[in-house]
């Protein structure tokens, strides 16, 4: 099928790495890391209940939502409810994880600085439980 006749806005992509990703979630890239930018971008697809593992950015990143809605929570505090067109600026060395609810798909474009040549450093899965919190908490 192509583009023109889909509902996304981007092809569903490749699926990414259970090592930093909890549930299904699909990557489309979209902007690579070059010598005039100096940073990626993808849009990424979560299927509902997929995650993020918690995680930083050494120069932070921006998070655009282009289809449903999801969660996003930063360490020590509550989940945020996240919806289309919603754009989140994480920090940098914000610790932090972002998907899909338990009910409903989302997909955001995500911009991601580079220093170094790293952009991300991932750290432990989000749990069911901190998940399941999450999603009481943004209703």
């Amino acid at each position: 099928m192509d583009k023109e006749h889909t509902t996304s806005l981007f092809p569903k992509g490749e699926k990414l790495s259970n090592d930093w990703f909890t549930g299904n979630a699909f990557l489309s890239p979209l902007v690579a890391q070059d010598k005039n930018n100096g940073f990626s971008a993808g849009a990424v697809t979560f299927e509902k209940g997929a995650r993020t593992h918690w995680h930083t950015h050494p120069k932070g990143q921006v998070l655009v939502v282009t289809e449903g809605s999801g969660l996003y929570q930063e360490k020590g505090k509550p989940a945020q409810a996240i919806r289309r067109g919603d754009v989140v600026n994480i920090p940098e060395n914000t610790e932090h994880w972002h998907g899909a609810t338990a009910d409903t798909p989302m997909t955001h474009i995500a911009i991601t600085n580079f220093k170094d040549e790293v952009q991300v450093t991932w750290l432990k899965p989000v749990t069911d439980v901190e998940f399941h919190d999450a999603n009481n908490q943004s209703k």
